[in-house]
């Protein structure tokens, strides 16, 4: 298996909600080579100005970076939330920001109501896409370019991968490490966590 290492790069927000990030956090930290030879991942935090943030339930989070002092990232994940689907897609800043994001980055994903900022973006026009259960007939409403799937976990659309709601973006992950590094890496990681997953 090759020793490659991927940046990977969550956006954070006030109001986001906490699993959304920080499930994919920890999947893609604790995910470890055999023999913990080589960490595959290096996830890091990015807010827009990189002041600390408030999630949604009052958790304080400081990112590690703002766009301006940010590295390249490889994958670039974006939760949802309150935040998410009530502030930031109505942000000019950040919907460029994740334009310009999907020019450099070798995989896109979002979390639950983050894909009504990839779709802002134009970046779920003519995909299949999916989001929290809750807001499948909003993204369908205000985003009809996108093809709007009910009743899973996640949708891989090569370079876009969006999630249902919140621990859903966990299923996701493991589903993006099984892609990468294959499935018994995977599963390997699902057992630290122990968390039951099928793939």
């Amino acid at each position: 298996m090759e020793s490659k290492q991927w940046r990977v790069g969550i956006f954070i927000f006030d109001d986001v909600e906490v699993l959304d990030f920080a499930g994919p956090l920890e999947v893609f930290s604790v995910t470890s080579m055999e023999n913990d030879s080589h960490t595959p991942f290096l996830v890091k935090t990015v807010s827009e100005k990189g002041n600390m943030i408030q999630t949604l339930n009052g958790l304080k989070v400081q990112p590690d970076y703002s766009f301006d002092n940010m590295p390249v990232f490889d994958i670039l994940i974006i939760p949802g939330g309150v935040g998410a689907r009530e502030r930031e897609v109505h942000n000019e800043q950040v919907i460029n920001w994740i334009r310009e994001q999907m020019q450099q980055v070798e995989l896109m994903a979002s979390v639950c109501t983050g894909a009504f900022l990839l779709a802002k973006a134009g970046l779920l026009t003519g995909k299949k896409a999916t989001t929290h259960w809750a807001s499948l007939e909003r993204l369908e409403k205000e985003f009809p370019e996108v093809i709007v799937q009910k009743g899973v976990k996640f949708i891989d659309e090569g370079n876009i991968v969006t999630s249902a709601g919140i621990s859903a973006g966990i299923n996701m992950s493991f589903h993006i490490i099984k892609r990468l590094v294959g499935a018994e890496v995977a599963e390997q990681t699902a057992k630290t966590m122990e968390y039951d997953i099928v793939l």
